[in-house]
């Protein structure tokens, strides 16, 4: 019997499609960490029954990179960016997503790829053929590999893309590599330009990474000068005149609008009350409407949520993402915003008429059902339609929130459109022409679903009778003044992303996310964006250097020539070779001018010299460093003029102790009570002194032969949960003990109120683990048998049984390796640790190793 793979984007659409494809009949089994194997048989296109397996990746397989050699900030000149070589290295190499792969696809000779149908899909599907293209023979032939086309997770679309079955499109993947190796190259060489230029020279930024995107940028452009305008705007007085006749009184508008003359504005005032009576000049009725909303699409949707709603873009499509894995709508990401030709509209509304929500709105519809308008087919997916009915308690509510919104929406598009009788009155006295307007309610059309754009109330109709007098009860004269713009909101610039092509429907909350986590924009009530100091002195510093920089323009260049790679009308290296000499050449302009910006940065931040207190003596001139906590937390030595980086937690001096390297003041890290901690030395954490010490690491992962606080004397084991990391005995909170991996985020508290623990060099016989010293004072020992203290191994020793917590990955492993839960692993701790103590795998070295250990020296 023959195998088909099958392919999809995330494990819970898998399973889905699984359970459609297979009517139920599928048998799960566990794949690597992140992904199940669903298995069946059944008939596949006219070649008889064959044997499936469904799997999935977890969105992308590989990402793009520069190779290692370019990845250090410190060696590289980030000009070399724009031409150094480039790799596709594995978004998770914990997952090993291409070795699961190729396992799975051992045996097949068909491959069938249900990526999301947009062009980011694409680029997947091939990402899926290179793993396995040793193992399935002929990949890239189209009787090989096939790409289901589908808009929704219901049992017809399935079935029909299956039956339909295509083939994946090189072009619209090759617009995503392409939109990535630029987005690449110009973000890092900016950022890291920017970042290593602007930090180094003052202490106040709040903000650990100043960042340029080819979109970010832009978009941020659109908040500042929003921001702009509202500081440059001039106020400007006017008047206007308001007239209030008859009986009932009704009050009357000037049909001028506002004067900015007040002498003008006076003497008409005058002309006006120069009269007792108003002529009625005109009563006019006809009737208007209000059209109903055109289909959804995803602008739309995320502009809805974010004014309507109150919820951001980011967390909007988030939310729609899974109801759309989930079955509930249907594709969320489309630019199309009107139904195709054979959309069965009437199935939509029976699938919603048994609601218990809006069922009584549905049927009502039903029984008048009104053709949607028009809109643009931008060829994509179908608009945004509910594909299964929800009830309210099965979702928290936001999720509910935007799952009834696009039900409500969809009723609103095939419902009447609102009608209601417009009345306006005329009135003239003294040469000046008033008028006031009545609106009253005739149908509320789609308004009764969407109940949120109701008409409001009915307005009384004026008594006025066309060539009648009426008498003018008050003229009067009012003052104001014209107001800046407001601030900029998600739905706003959602809309100006939209019209300058600044961002895909899929990307553009991406990028708006971004700018509110970089501290460039804030947002406040309302979901207005503010923009930071930061913000605003960034984009300033841009139109100071090179405009176009932060300008929509240069973006819009960009979108348009991967829309052509995507159509396979322009040629994918020529396209990049050209966007990238030109952005390198925007970049050395920027390089030779930075001090433009510079200028700006001056004015608003305060100069390293003059931020943060005195904390810790520096080692090399023995004068108090600075320690700065605003991100990147770090420590200047305003003598040496020397920047040292520091871990984001809480960082305070360890005692009195100081580094046998480097004379530098050692420092303890913590993250709180019951998080990790560790000491460190703000020299070596910046400047491994050891080979096998990993930058920006404490002294539980140095390997220093004598300090007191190093791996070599302080090692317990290897770590009980991952791979590569050593149990570590952490002092710096005693009498609080615990043990700590240099690795993971395992953490074992121990040995509470001991006055002393110290690590021997004797190793346990049954686990490897070296074995601990504990004592206690005489009348607060923990010990059953009250004894002051005790020598033994930490995972075998019953007298510590019970002085050991082990928590987060601990307990899964112990159980695994059959340990009781919650306790010592019994008297042979050997499968806990895998045998090794600190002198096994990356444990502390034997004393015949410290002569090698001397040679690691810097």
């Amino acid at each position: 019997m023959r195998n088909v793979l099958m392919v999809a984007e995330k494990p819970s659409l898998a399973a889905s499609l699984a359970a459609i494809l297979s009517n139920g009949r599928s048998v799960p089994r566990r794949g690597n960490s992140s992904c199940s194997t669903h298995e069946w048989s059944g008939q596949f296109r006219n070649e008889g029954t064959v044997h499936f397996k469904m799997t999935s990746v977890c969105g992308h397989v590989m990402s793009l990179d520069f190779i290692s050699k370019f990845n250090s900030w410190d060696k590289v000149d980030p000009v070399e960016l724009f031409g150094c070589p480039t790799e596709k290295k594995e978004c998770n190499p914990k997952q090993q997503m291409r070795s699961f792969l190729a396992q799975e696809a051992r045996g097949c000779d068909t491959l069938v790829l249900w990526l999301d149908c947009d062009k980011e899909g694409e680029n997947i599907c091939f990402e899926v053929m290179d793993a396995v293209q040793h193992v399935i023979q002929n990949v890239y032939s189209p009787k090989v590999t096939y790409r289901a086309h589908f808009s929704a997770i219901t049992e017809k679309d399935i079935k029909g893309a299956m039956e339909k079955l295509g083939h994946p499109n090189e072009n619209e993947a090759k617009s995503v590599d392409a939109r990535q190796e630029l987005d690449l190259r110009i973000g890092c060489a900016f950022t890291r330009f920017q970042t290593k230029f602007f930090q180094g020279r003052y202490g106040d930024l709040d903000s650990s990474l100043i960042s340029y995107g080819p979109c970010q940028t832009p978009t941020l452009g659109f908040c500042v000068k929003r921001h702009d305008d509202i500081q440059n705007f001039k106020p400007e007085s006017f008047w206007y005149l308001q007239m209030l006749a008859g009986h009932p009184e009704f009050t009357l508008d000037w049909e001028r609008g506002r004067v900015f003359k007040k002498d003008l504005t006076n003497m008409l005032l005058n002309r006006v009350k120069e009269h007792k009576v108003a002529t009625v000049e005109s009563v006019t009725t006809k009737e208007a409407f209000k059209s109903k909303p055109q289909a959804l699409n995803t602008v739309e949707l995320m502009r809805i949520c974010s004014s309507g709603l109150g919820i951001g873009p980011f967390q909007a499509m988030q939310i729609a993402e899974r109801l759309y894995t989930q079955g509930y709508i249907s594709y969320p990401r489309t630019e199309t915003n009107q139904y195709p030709e054979n959309f069965d509209l009437h199935a939509v509304m029976h699938v919603l008429t048994p609601s218990s929500d809006f069922g009584a709105e549905a049927r009502a519809i039903s029984s008048d059902f009104q053709t949607p308008r028009k809109g643009k087919d931008a060829g994509d997916h179908p608009p945004i339609t509910p594909m299964k009915l929800a009830q309210r308690s099965e979702f928290d509510r936001d999720t509910w929130r935007v799952y009834e919104f696009i039900c409500r929406h969809f009723m609103g598009t095939v419902s009447r459109d609102l009608k209601y009788r417009v009345t306006t009155v005329k009135l003239r006295a003294g040469g000046e022409g008033f008028s006031c307007t009545s609106n009253v309610l005739i149908d509320a059309g789609y308004t009764k679903v969407m109940t949120w754009l109701a008409f409001g109330k009915d307005e009384a109709i004026p008594p006025f009778v066309q060539g009648t007098k009426v008498a003018i009860n008050d003229v009067r004269m009012s003052e104001g003044q014209t107001g800046p713009p407001d601030y900029l909101t998600e739905a706003e610039l959602i809309t100006l992303m939209e019209q300058h092509a600044i961002g895909t429907d899929a990307s553009i909350p991406v990028h708006i996310n971004n700018i509110c986590q970089r501290n460039y924009v804030r947002i406040e009530t309302g979901r207005k964006l503010i923009p930071t100091t930061l913000g605003i002195v960034l984009v300033h510093g841009y139109q100071k250097i090179d405009p176009e920089l932060v300008l929509p323009t240069m973006r819009s260049e960009v979108e348009h020539a991967l829309t052509l790679i995507a159509k396979g009308s322009a040629d994918f290296k020529a396209v990049l070779r050209h966007a990238i000499r030109i952005f390198k050449l925007k970049f050395m302009y920027f390089v030779d001018h930075i001090l433009s910006m510079d200028m700006l940065f001056e004015i608003n931040f305060s100069p390293l010299a003059e931020s943060g207190k005195a904390h810790s003596r520096c080692g090399k001139c023995r004068r108090y460093m600075k320690y700065i906590q605003t991100k990147p937390a770090r420590l200047y030595c305003t003598t040496c003029d020397e920047n040292y980086t520091l871990p984001n937690g809480n960082v305070k001096v360890y005692r009195e102790y100081k580094c046998p390297l480097d004379d530098f003041e050692l420092l303890a890290f913590s993250t709180g009570a019951k998080g990790r901690s560790f000491p460190f030395c703000p020299y070596c954490y910046n400047h491994p002194p050891f080979r096998d010490m990993p930058k920006l690491s404490g002294c539980n992962s140095c390997t220093h032969p004598s300090c007191p606080h190093s791996l070599y004397t302080l090692g317990i084991s290897s770590c009980v949960e991952c791979e590569t990391g050593i149990l570590v005995l952490d002092c710096t909170l005693s009498p609080s003990w615990k043990m700590v991996c240099n690795r993971c985020d395992v953490i074992i508290n121990c040995f509470k109120g001991a006055v002393k623990v110290t690590v021997e060099d004797i190793r346990c016989q049954d686990c490897g683990a070296q074995v601990v010293n504990v004592v206690y004072k005489p009348e607060k020992s923990k010990f059953k048998d009250g004894s002051e203290e005790k020598t033994g191994c930490v995972f075998c020793s019953m007298d510590f049984a019970h002085l050991v917590e082990k928590h987060r990955a601990v307990a899964s492993r112990q159980v695994r390796n059959g340990g009781p839960r919650g306790g010592p692993p019994g008297g042979n701790a050997g499968a806990l640790v895998n045998g090794h103590g600190r002198g096994g795998r990356g444990g502390r070295p034997p004393r015949d190793k410290m002569a090698q250990l001397a040679a690691y020296f810097v």
